[in-house]
Protein backbone atom coordinates (compact mmCIF):
# COMPACT_ATOMS: atom_id res chain seq x y z
CA UNK A 1 0.00 0.00 0.00
CA UNK A 2 1.40 3.59 -0.76
CA UNK A 3 2.31 5.05 2.42
CA UNK A 4 -0.25 8.18 2.44
CA UNK A 5 0.69 8.80 6.25
CA UNK A 6 3.68 8.95 8.47
CA UNK A 7 4.16 8.41 12.25
CA UNK A 8 5.98 10.80 13.47
CA UNK A 9 6.69 9.10 16.85
CA UNK A 10 8.51 6.29 15.30
CA UNK A 11 9.99 7.52 11.89
CA UNK A 12 7.84 5.01 9.85
CA UNK A 13 5.57 5.92 6.49
CA UNK A 14 2.40 4.17 7.09
CA UNK A 15 -1.08 3.34 5.23
CA UNK A 16 -4.35 5.09 5.81
CA UNK A 17 -6.01 1.94 7.00
CA UNK A 18 -2.96 1.34 9.56
CA UNK A 19 -2.53 5.14 10.86
CA UNK A 20 -5.90 4.63 13.28
CA UNK A 21 -4.71 2.30 14.90
CA UNK A 22 -1.06 3.86 14.97
CA UNK A 23 -2.44 6.94 16.32
CA UNK A 24 -4.15 5.21 19.28
CA UNK A 25 -1.03 3.81 20.36
CA UNK A 26 -0.34 5.11 23.80
CA UNK A 27 3.26 7.37 24.26
CA UNK A 28 4.21 6.99 20.05
CA UNK A 29 0.60 7.67 18.22
CA UNK A 30 1.39 11.05 16.47
CA UNK A 31 0.68 10.28 13.26
CA UNK A 32 0.68 13.13 9.75
CA UNK A 33 -0.94 13.06 6.33
CA UNK A 34 2.53 12.62 4.15
CA UNK A 35 0.42 15.45 1.71
CA UNK A 36 -2.22 17.18 3.94
CA UNK A 37 -0.56 18.24 7.17
CA UNK A 38 2.35 20.73 7.88
CA UNK A 39 5.47 19.04 8.76
CA UNK A 40 8.25 20.81 10.91
CA UNK A 41 11.61 20.59 10.15
CA UNK A 42 12.08 18.61 13.13
CA UNK A 43 9.87 15.56 12.18
CA UNK A 44 11.11 15.63 8.91
CA UNK A 45 14.49 15.12 9.80
CA UNK A 46 13.45 12.72 12.26
CA UNK A 47 11.39 10.62 9.52
CA UNK A 48 14.80 11.02 7.20
CA UNK A 49 16.88 9.79 10.04
CA UNK A 50 14.70 7.11 10.55
CA UNK A 51 12.74 5.29 7.76
CA UNK A 52 10.80 1.97 7.53
CA UNK A 53 14.32 -0.26 6.83
CA UNK A 54 15.77 0.61 10.07
CA UNK A 55 12.76 0.77 12.28
CA UNK A 56 11.67 -2.90 10.97
CA UNK A 57 15.44 -4.10 11.69
CA UNK A 58 14.80 -2.73 15.38
CA UNK A 59 11.18 -3.51 16.25
CA UNK A 60 11.13 -6.88 13.45
CA UNK A 61 14.45 -8.15 14.80
CA UNK A 62 13.48 -11.14 16.67
CA UNK A 63 9.92 -11.99 15.24
CA UNK A 64 9.29 -16.30 15.68
CA UNK A 65 8.99 -18.27 12.36
CA UNK A 66 5.46 -19.09 13.16
CA UNK A 67 4.31 -15.80 14.06
CA UNK A 68 1.85 -14.70 11.22
CA UNK A 69 2.62 -11.22 10.16
CA UNK A 70 -0.41 -9.33 8.44
CA UNK A 71 -0.91 -7.74 4.97
CA UNK A 72 -3.27 -4.74 4.07
CA UNK A 73 -5.49 -7.34 3.11
CA UNK A 74 -5.83 -8.85 6.66
CA UNK A 75 -8.55 -8.00 9.11
CA UNK A 76 -8.39 -5.38 12.18
CA UNK A 77 -7.68 -7.46 14.58
CA UNK A 78 -4.91 -9.27 13.32
CA UNK A 79 -3.36 -5.66 11.65
CA UNK A 80 -3.73 -3.98 15.38
CA UNK A 81 -2.94 -6.56 17.39
CA UNK A 82 0.59 -6.68 15.07
CA UNK A 83 1.20 -3.26 15.32
CA UNK A 84 0.42 -3.19 19.11
CA UNK A 85 3.10 -5.93 19.83
CA UNK A 86 5.77 -4.46 17.26
CA UNK A 87 5.50 -0.97 18.57
CA UNK A 88 3.84 -0.83 22.16
CA UNK A 89 4.82 -4.56 23.52
CA UNK A 90 8.07 -4.26 21.65
CA UNK A 91 8.17 -7.58 22.42
CA UNK A 92 10.27 -8.76 18.76
CA UNK A 93 13.29 -6.17 19.83
CA UNK A 94 16.35 -7.76 20.89
CA UNK A 95 15.89 -5.86 23.98
CA UNK A 96 12.81 -7.65 24.80
CA UNK A 97 14.61 -10.71 24.75
CA UNK A 98 17.93 -9.63 26.85
CA UNK A 99 15.50 -8.59 29.68
CA UNK A 100 14.21 -11.75 29.82
CA UNK A 101 10.68 -11.69 28.57
CA UNK A 102 8.43 -14.35 27.76
CA UNK A 103 6.23 -14.67 24.48
CA UNK A 104 2.76 -15.48 25.04
CA UNK A 105 2.64 -17.62 22.66
CA UNK A 106 5.31 -19.72 23.85
CA UNK A 107 3.94 -21.83 26.39
CA UNK A 108 3.62 -25.12 27.08
CA UNK A 109 0.23 -25.25 27.69
CA UNK A 110 -2.08 -22.35 27.47
CA UNK A 111 -5.80 -22.71 28.93
CA UNK A 112 -8.72 -20.45 28.63
CA UNK A 113 -12.15 -19.68 28.11
CA UNK A 114 -13.57 -18.89 24.76
CA UNK A 115 -16.68 -17.97 23.35
CA UNK A 116 -18.08 -20.71 21.03
CA UNK A 117 -20.66 -21.10 18.73
CA UNK A 118 -23.28 -24.15 19.31
CA UNK A 119 -23.75 -26.72 16.73
CA UNK A 120 -27.15 -27.08 17.10
CA UNK A 121 -28.54 -23.77 18.09
CA UNK A 122 -25.93 -21.09 17.27
CA UNK A 123 -25.79 -19.70 20.40
CA UNK A 124 -21.98 -18.49 21.92
CA UNK A 125 -21.73 -20.60 25.12
CA UNK A 126 -18.05 -19.89 27.31
CA UNK A 127 -16.26 -23.15 26.76
CA UNK A 128 -12.87 -23.58 28.30
CA UNK A 129 -9.87 -24.79 25.74
CA UNK A 130 -6.60 -25.94 26.58
CA UNK A 131 -3.31 -26.26 23.96
CA UNK A 132 -1.18 -28.42 24.70
CA UNK A 133 2.79 -28.52 22.88
CA UNK A 134 3.78 -31.72 24.38
CA UNK A 135 0.67 -33.74 22.70
CA UNK A 136 0.29 -31.38 20.22
CA UNK A 137 -3.65 -30.82 21.09
CA UNK A 138 -6.23 -28.67 21.33
CA UNK A 139 -8.83 -30.00 23.83
CA UNK A 140 -12.08 -28.29 24.48
CA UNK A 141 -14.98 -28.79 27.38
CA UNK A 142 -18.21 -28.00 28.13
CA UNK A 143 -17.68 -27.37 32.07
CA UNK A 144 -14.76 -25.62 33.58
CA UNK A 145 -14.39 -28.41 35.93
CA UNK A 146 -15.19 -30.90 33.68
CA UNK A 147 -12.26 -34.15 33.91
CA UNK A 148 -13.37 -35.08 30.04
CA UNK A 149 -13.04 -33.31 27.19
CA UNK A 150 -15.81 -32.71 24.32
CA UNK A 151 -13.26 -33.01 22.14
CA UNK A 152 -9.60 -33.88 21.27
CA UNK A 153 -7.85 -32.03 18.01
CA UNK A 154 -4.63 -32.91 16.55
CA UNK A 155 -2.90 -29.54 15.48
CA UNK A 156 -1.32 -31.38 12.51
CA UNK A 157 -4.66 -31.70 11.25
CA UNK A 158 -5.94 -27.91 12.43
CA UNK A 159 -6.69 -24.55 10.19
CA UNK A 160 -7.18 -21.78 12.00
CA UNK A 161 -8.44 -18.27 9.86
CA UNK A 162 -10.20 -15.22 11.15
CA UNK A 163 -13.65 -14.79 9.80
CA UNK A 164 -14.88 -11.88 11.89
CA UNK A 165 -18.44 -11.26 9.28
CA UNK A 166 -18.96 -14.85 9.63
CA UNK A 167 -18.81 -15.13 12.76
CA UNK A 168 -20.52 -11.92 13.41
CA UNK A 169 -17.78 -10.63 16.05
CA UNK A 170 -14.56 -8.45 15.20
CA UNK A 171 -12.35 -11.54 16.94
CA UNK A 172 -14.11 -13.89 15.32
CA UNK A 173 -11.77 -17.05 14.47
CA UNK A 174 -13.15 -20.11 12.55
CA UNK A 175 -10.99 -23.52 13.60
CA UNK A 176 -11.05 -26.76 11.05
CA UNK A 177 -10.13 -29.86 11.55
CA UNK A 178 -10.34 -33.42 10.72
CA UNK A 179 -12.16 -36.10 12.68
CA UNK A 180 -13.55 -39.54 11.29
CA UNK A 181 -12.28 -38.53 7.33
CA UNK A 182 -14.74 -35.14 8.14
CA UNK A 183 -13.94 -31.88 8.14
CA UNK A 184 -15.51 -30.22 11.15
CA UNK A 185 -15.02 -26.36 12.13
CA UNK A 186 -15.32 -24.86 15.50
CA UNK A 187 -16.46 -20.72 15.67
CA UNK A 188 -15.12 -19.14 18.62
CA UNK A 189 -14.54 -15.50 19.49
CA UNK A 190 -13.21 -13.53 22.78
CA UNK A 191 -13.66 -10.04 23.32
CA UNK A 192 -10.17 -9.49 24.16
CA UNK A 193 -8.41 -8.99 20.73
CA UNK A 194 -5.33 -9.64 22.03
CA UNK A 195 -6.11 -12.75 23.37
CA UNK A 196 -7.52 -14.00 20.46
CA UNK A 197 -4.55 -13.63 18.30
CA UNK A 198 -2.91 -14.82 21.56
CA UNK A 199 -4.12 -18.15 21.25
CA UNK A 200 -4.45 -17.92 17.13
CA UNK A 201 -0.59 -17.94 17.40
CA UNK A 202 -0.35 -20.18 20.11
CA UNK A 203 -1.65 -22.74 17.68
CA UNK A 204 1.07 -21.97 14.96
CA UNK A 205 3.38 -22.12 17.23
CA UNK A 206 2.22 -25.66 18.56
CA UNK A 207 2.20 -26.44 15.05
CA UNK A 208 5.51 -25.38 13.76
CA UNK A 209 7.09 -27.27 16.61
CA UNK A 210 5.48 -30.61 16.18
CA UNK A 211 6.53 -29.96 12.43
CA UNK A 212 10.22 -29.52 13.41
CA UNK A 213 9.67 -32.90 15.05
CA UNK A 214 7.88 -34.65 12.42
CA UNK A 215 9.68 -33.21 9.47
CA UNK A 216 13.91 -32.75 11.37
CA UNK A 217 15.32 -32.43 7.89
CA UNK A 218 13.03 -29.42 6.74
CA UNK A 219 14.26 -25.61 7.06
CA UNK A 220 11.54 -23.44 8.45
CA UNK A 221 11.32 -21.65 5.43
CA UNK A 222 9.46 -24.88 4.23
CA UNK A 223 7.42 -25.28 7.19
CA UNK A 224 6.26 -22.10 7.60
CA UNK A 225 3.50 -22.66 4.65
CA UNK A 226 2.09 -25.27 5.93
CA UNK A 227 1.07 -23.59 9.00
CA UNK A 228 -3.08 -21.75 8.70
CA UNK A 229 -3.56 -20.71 5.89
CA UNK A 230 -6.90 -18.09 5.02
CA UNK A 231 -9.33 -19.35 2.51
CA UNK A 232 -9.10 -17.77 -1.10
CA UNK A 233 -13.21 -19.00 -1.51
CA UNK A 234 -15.54 -20.44 0.20
CA UNK A 235 -19.26 -20.88 -0.18
CA UNK A 236 -22.13 -23.69 -1.43
CA UNK A 237 -22.28 -24.99 -5.03
CA UNK A 238 -25.49 -27.16 -5.86
CA UNK A 239 -23.93 -30.58 -6.29
CA UNK A 240 -25.63 -33.76 -8.14
CA UNK A 241 -26.29 -37.36 -6.28
CA UNK A 242 -24.31 -40.68 -7.65
CA UNK A 243 -25.83 -42.02 -10.56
Amino acid sequence: MDPEWGSCSLGVFICLGCSGIHRNLPNVGKVKSVTLSRWEDSEVKFMAENGNKTMKAKYEAVVPVYYYKPSHKDCQVLREQWIRAKYERKEFTEEFVETGGKLPYEQEMREGQLMKRGRDNGQFLSRRFVLFERDGTLKYYTKHDSKVPKAVIKVDTINATFQPEKIGNPNGLQITYRKDYCTRNIFLYHESSKEIVDWFNSVRAVQFHYMKVAFPGASDAELKPRLTRNFLKEGYMEKTGPR
